[in-house]
């Protein structure tokens, strides 16, 4: 399977996730509720994100320099991180649920960029074989954590 196609899968999964988060935080009335989700989706797409920096935008990191993106994506990672960590600092419910929110539509932007841009480009640049050594690694990955 090529990373493109594994990364995509990933792209579902959290796009369901988004969408249960948005329907569900506004009816949250506690704080340690809107920090488990964060939680949750910080436990998932930190992974997440180390994939995409090591085995994919790694080796594409050339054309994103010509492009004037080389730091692009490594930042938007490293910002949804932050956001995600910022709500188990927040003061209030109000406020973590604002940031809870707000690194959610933070990592939709991102992955939209990502399935726009990125995945097609990868898919011209990079050769079929590569794609499909790239998702060899991601698997490997998977393996080794269980």
């Amino acid at each position: 399977m090529k990373i493109t196609d594994v990364l995509r899968a990933e792209h579902a999964v959290f796009h369901n996730l988004f969408d249960h988060i948005e329907t569900a935080v506004p009816k949250l009335k506690t704080m340690a509720e809107v920090k488990v989700l964060a939680a949750a989706v910080e436990k998932v797409h930190a992974p997440h994100s180390k994939t995409e920096d090591d085995l994919f935008i790694e080796p594409l990191e050339p054309y994103f320099d010509q492009m004037g993106q080389q730091e692009t994506f490594h930042d938007e990672h490293e910002q949804i991180e932050a956001a995600l960590n910022a709500v188990q600092k927040a003061r209030t419910l109000k406020e973590a649920k604002k940031i809870l929110l707000n690194a959610i539509t933070a990592s939709r932007q991102h992955f939209d960029k990502e399935e726009r841009i990125v995945f097609p480009m990868a898919e011209r640049i990079l050769k079929a074989k590569t794609l499909s050594e790239l998702g060899e690694q991601w698997l490997c990955r998977r393996q080794v954590g269980k």
